[in-house]
């Protein structure tokens, strides 16, 4: 399996587990634990997915390891994050559509347009931030030996 899918996955799943009991245990969709609480946690699985897949593509490939190399292998594993994690809130706003809260400002939007909102943001979010933590991980790890 391809570093990127394996640990893009992990990501996803690792998101899966922390959602479903959160949801379960606190059920009002609008409290800080589901406002505050993806920031901190689906932010802290991808830098760790991130770094764990570029340790392992370190291992796998030929030195030397060049920075640019690891940079696409996170960027990579954050596109399978984002795509998994968006299909996987889509399926749950399928099944329980009031999982999503409502902000303050859009209580007059079409719920198809607050899904999509939502869907386009983490996303680009996840490919945003995955490429600044796949270039500070690939900093620390690249081989810097001069040929």
């Amino acid at each position: 399996m391809k570093i990127e899918i394996k640990y893009g996955l992990l990501i996803t799943l690792g998101v899966i587990l922390w959602t479903i009991p959160a949801h379960l245990l606190v059920p009002d969709p609008c409290s800080a634990v589901h406002q505050l609480g993806p920031l901190v946690v689906f932010n802290l699985l991808q830098i760790a997915g991130i770094f764990l897949g570029a340790s392992a593509r370190k291992r796998t490939s030929a030195p030397p390891v060049r920075f640019k190399t690891l940079v696409k292998t996170g960027v990579g594993i954050s596109f399978v994050y984002g795509l998994g994690a968006c299909v996987f809130f889509l399926l749950a706003i399928l099944v329980q559509p009031q999982i999503m809260c409502r902000a303050n400002g859009t209580p007059d939007l079409p719920f198809w347009k607050l899904a999509l909102g939502a869907f386009a943001g983490l996303f680009i979010g996840a490919l945003i931030f995955g490429l600044i933590y796949s270039t500070v991980t690939a900093f620390i790890l690249a081989d810097r030996s001069r040929e």
